[in-house]
């Protein structure tokens, strides 16, 4: 495997963390303009820089990000014309973009609908709603179920940034959620932003010492990244307080979310809502602090080589992630096993990734299977913990228990 792909198995098939990685600033509206919120499906689209605009009753959003939330690709912005890529089709806004503060703006309306949403107004929280009219074909996934005496488990191999495309899931996953008694998780991604977690990233992923990232990687590699960095728009020592982890991490985030994939539509997140609406308990098989801990722990070379990977084949980042997607939602078994068998070419990362994870996991779901109780659990991680030598699913099949693909 090239060693760039493992940045992008982290973010597919491990949580993503980095994404929030880098702080944003809330700023207050343009002389003449109103801030509004926009719910994506019940969730708020968060703009960073601040809320949606309102200027005589027209809600005027970013470009860049809105498409990115809608799941729709942006074609370009030329002259303030608006072209989007909607399954597969080039379509022209009939509406035109706009500079407010040196950032393209333009018609909610015109970019909710051509992604096929409803655009609706609830007055008294000043948001508008957009609701999906997509009903889309049924991803295949990965799921297998567990049992032993009256308890029962089910195992969902997740990917943990997705897109609209991959929902409805198919009934099957529906079903045995329905009757579950817990959810397990890798972490509870609901909880991610929070000011504690926004702290174990700065305490872990930035340099006390005095030092900077210049003085961690080679000259080489600081140059490129600072090309990189300035050519998307931001100053070339950007991301200099960050360890390597970080920014390798945060490019790939940034790159997967032009590609319209983020982790507010991974498959764990979105059974955390559903189990949130359900009252059902939301177990954690491992914590923030250890899966950042997992990147932190890798050797200053490891860390610089993801690095600068992910430098030399930023552009193909997003061709790669669509392969990963269409992997998921074909449920091809065959393909993510060599995606994982691959990762084992490199000795470090594959143990700091999978290796002494699964085993802790494997552990965690043999202790449910033992509970001896009637009852269910929906276990959602990461795709890539489950197959190969040392796969979750292998490792439980060592322990006698029989596993059935669903």
């Amino acid at each position: 495997m090239k060693p760039w792909k493992n940045m992008l198995l982290s973010l597919t098939v491990s949580v993503g963390l980095m994404a929030s990685a880098v702080p944003a600033f809330a700023a207050a509206p343009p002389e003449g303009f109103a801030q509004t919120s926009v719910n994506l499906n019940g969730k708020k689209i968060d703009y960073a820089a601040g809320e949606a605009l309102v200027q005589k009753g027209t809600t005027l959003v970013p470009v860049d990000l809105t498409t990115q939330a809608l799941g729709i690709k942006l074609k370009d912005n030329k002259n303030g014309t608006v072209r989007v890529t909607v399954n597969g089709k080039v379509v022209t806004l009939e509406a035109k973009s706009k500079l407010i503060d040196g950032i393209p703006f333009v018609s909610l309306r015109a970019l909710a609908e051509v992604a096929g949403y409803d655009v609706r107004w609830d007055r008294k929280t000043n948001t508008v709603l957009l609701v999906s009219q997509a009903t889309g074909q049924a991803a295949r996934g990965f799921l297998w179920e567990v049992q032993n005496g009256p308890t029962t488990v089910y195992l969902v191999g997740s990917m943990h940034i997705a897109d609209d495309s991959f929902y409805p899931l198919r009934k099957e996953f529906e079903q045995a959620f329905a009757e579950a008694d817990y959810l397990g998780v890798e972490i509870d991604l609901s909880q991610a932003a929070g000011e504690d977690q926004q702290k174990m990233i700065l305490d872990m992923g930035t340099y006390k010492d005095g030092t900077t990232l210049k003085d961690h990687i080679s000259a080489a590699t600081y140059k490129e990244l600072g090309k990189l960095l300035k050519a998307n728009g931001l100053q070339a020592n950007a991301l200099d307080k960050f360890k390597p982890w970080v920014v390798e991490t945060t490019l790939g985030s940034l790159k997967s979310s032009e590609a319209g994939y983020e982790a507010g539509a991974g498959v764990d997140l979105y059974f955390i809502q559903q189990a949130v609406k359900k009252k059902i308990p939301v177990i954690e098989l491992e914590s923030y602090e250890s899966q950042l801990g997992m990147f932190n722990g890798l050797s200053d070379k490891v860390q610089e080589k993801n690095l600068k990977s992910v430098i030399d084949n930023f552009d193909s980042i997003e061709d790669s992630t669509n392969e990963m997607a269409e992997m998921w939602k074909s449920g091809n078994e065959k393909a993510l096993l060599e995606l994982t068998n691959r990762v084992a070419q490199d000795p470090e990362y594959y143990k700091a990734l999978l290796t002494d994870r699964n085993v802790g996991m494997a552990d965690k779901i043999e202790g449910y299977l033992k509970s001896g109780k009637a009852e269910e659990y929906f276990i959602v991680v990461g795709a890539a913990h489950y197959l190969g030598k040392d796969g979750v699913l292998k490792l439980l099949e060592d322990k006698g228990y029989k596993i059935t693909r669903k």
